[in-house]
Formats: structure tokens, C-alpha cells, sequence
């Protein structure tokens, strides 16, 4: 049974870009190579043909893949964002009280997310942490590594 995919407005743009691009360029991309291939001679014994074939046979995965997570996805409505509460699609400024470090997170779903662009999955330890909870509120995250931390959530902004 598939996972439910939740998603910003600007993820599902990303996600119907991509699976555009790969409908068009990369099929196209895909077909040549099969055709360079099927000119290089017998195709029982030739491995660029295999390997195109194989890469075709991965592309058509990948599209299949992100139709089915349009076609399941919840997108977020930003008009229905509150800056009270963290939910999806928030963007939450939190200072560690230990190091005094302060960070600035936005929650999505876990088909978007991207820690190196401070993008945190719902569904990720510090996101999960994080939903439901007001300005000023201390949540403790448990991390895999060493004590919890206790972040403070300073600021709440709605929209990604």
C-alpha cells in the first residue's frame, strides 16, 4: 500500500517539471542511444544495446514512479498555514539552548525534503519534533547520536 505523498505547491511544480523533462528529453535521449546502438551490428552480443535497454527499462521505473506520486499526492494549501502552529509547510527559526545556535527549517513531506537546503521531512526526527508546536515552545529531539536536543522555536513563517 503506498505511502501518502504530501507536498508544497512548489513541490509538486518540481515534481510535474521533472516528470516532463523525462517524458520528453529523456525518452528521446534513451531512443537515440537504442538506435546508435542497433547500428553497431547484431544486438544478441551488444552491450551498448543492453545497456541502453537497461537504462530505458530505468527511466520508464522513474516516470512511473513520479506519476504515481502526483497522482497520490496531498498538497498543502499555504492559505491554511498558520504562523501559530508548525505544520507542513512552515518555515520554523529554532535556537539549540545548548550551543545558543540558532537554524531555520521549513517542514515538508518526505518527497521533497533536502536537509542540505534546510528542507526537513515531516517525518524526520527534528520535523516530527517540531509539528503542532507553538512559538516560544521547547521541544527535546532525540538524535542518534549523543543526549536529545532542546530546540526553541523562536519564529514561525507560513509559506515555503
Amino acid at each position: 500500500m503506498p505511502r501518502d505523498v504530501i507536498l508544497t505547491p512548489e513541490g509538486l511544480t518540481k515534481l510535474k517539471d521533472e516528470l516532463s523533462h523525462l517524458q520528453a528529453e529523456g525518452r528521446r535521449e534513451v531512443a537515440e542511444r537504442i538506435r546508435e546502438a542497433r547500428d553497431f551490428g547484431d544486438i544478441s552480443e551488444n552491450a551498448e544495446y543492453d545497456d541502453a535497454k537497461n537504462a530505458q527499462a530505468m527511466l520508464e521505473a522513474k516516470i512511473a514512479t513520479l506519476e504515481e506520486r502526483i497522482r497520490a499526492a496531498t498538497v498543502v494549501d499555504p492559505s491554511e498555514l498558520s504562523s501559530d502552529v508548525v505544520g507542513i509547510g512552515s518555515t520554523v527559526h529554532v535556537k539549540d539552548e545548548k550551543t545558543g545556535k540558532s537554524q531555520k527549517f521549513t517542514i515538508v513531506g518526505s518527497a521533497e525534503a533536502n536537509p542540505a537546503d534546510a528542507k526537513l521531512s515531516n517525518e524526520s526526527p527534528v520535523g516530527r519534533a517540531l509539528l503542532g508546536h507553538k512559538r516560544n515552545e521547547t521541544v527535546s529531539v532525540s538524535v542518534p547520536k549523543g543526549p536529545a536536543r532542546k530546540l526553541k522555536i523562536t519564529k514561525i513563517d507560513v509559506g515555503v
